[in-house]
């Protein structure tokens, strides 16, 4: 316990130090503040022309100036942009060790390599959480100063559910990226796979197999291709459970068991 006590004090330390988790909040602020210009322009589309907001051959997607839509716009961009911003700072975490060359001289202490790992992870999911209640309540500010309508207590609660479950599926599969970029001793393999997963669970969710694959269902669960109700079973969180073990056992295993002199 005392060995992850000062692994986690560590990787806390390495977080305040660096700009890196400041760059990540910075980069999902624009997603309420995105939110909050589409619901100007929804507004009063002429208006916003007039003040050059928008031009005058561009296309709006249909919607309406209020606050459902206002929050499955972030639940949505949480699913999506998190799946790319969050595996940002997971690679950083693990893949730092390599680029800077730390690893040698980490896994040389007297703590063992399952507690430095699990002390990565912990600030993962604690930081990545963070940032989408930080969000959650930044938009919840943009949105006020806004003013829109179809405000509502059960329209918050459920609108609280639907971002923090779609961030907590994305936060389940930060757990590949932590195995490639530990596999792959740096950010590139772990970028890699994000786009890759990410281009892989647009196409999926398109061919109607998105409830199959892990990478499709947060988004799904947002509702960014309807009511979730209709589009997930229970199989679908059981699939992004299991993926999200086989990574963490992954992870753990190659720290372990990997050598780590090169």
């Amino acid at each position: 316990m005392n060995g992850f006590a000062s692994a986690l004090w560590a990787e806390t330390l390495k977080l305040r130090r660096s700009k890196v988790p400041l760059f990540t909040a910075l980069g999902f602020s624009m997603v309420p503040l995105m939110g909050g210009l589409f619901m100007i322009i929804l507004k009063d589309p002429a208006a916003a022309r007039s003040m050059g907001l928008i031009t005058a051959k561009a296309q709006l997607v249909a919607g309406v100036a209020d606050w459902p839509t206002f929050f499955s716009i972030l639940a949505q961009a949480v699913a999506v942009g998190g799946a790319i911003l969050f595996a940002i700072f997971t690679a950083w975490v693990f893949g730092r060790e390599f680029s800077d060359h730390t690893a040698k001289e980490l896994l040389a202490l007297p703590t063992s390599r399952e507690a430095i790992v699990a002390a990565k992870f912990v600030v993962i999911v604690v930081w990545t959480l963070a940032l989408s209640i930080f969000i959650f309540g930044f938009g919840l500010v943009i949105g006020s100063l806004v003013v829109i309508p179809g405000w509502s207590e059960i329209l918050l609660r459920t609108a609280f559910v639907d971002v923090m479950g779609a961030a907590l599926l994305t936060i389940g599969l930060l757990s590949f990226v932590a195995l490639l970029a530990s596999v792959g001793r740096g950010y590139m393999p772990p970028f890699g796979w994000t786009i890759f997963t990410v281009v892989l669970a647009q196409i999926a969710a398109l061919t109607g197999w998105g409830d199959w694959f892990p990478w499709s269902v947060p988004a799904l669960f947002s509702g960014a291709a309807g009511p979730r109700a209709e589009l997930l079973g229970p199989h679908s969180y059981i699939i992004v459970l299991i993926a999200s073990l086989l990574g963490l056992a992954g992870t753990f295993t190659w720290w372990r068991s990997a050598d780590q002199t090169k």
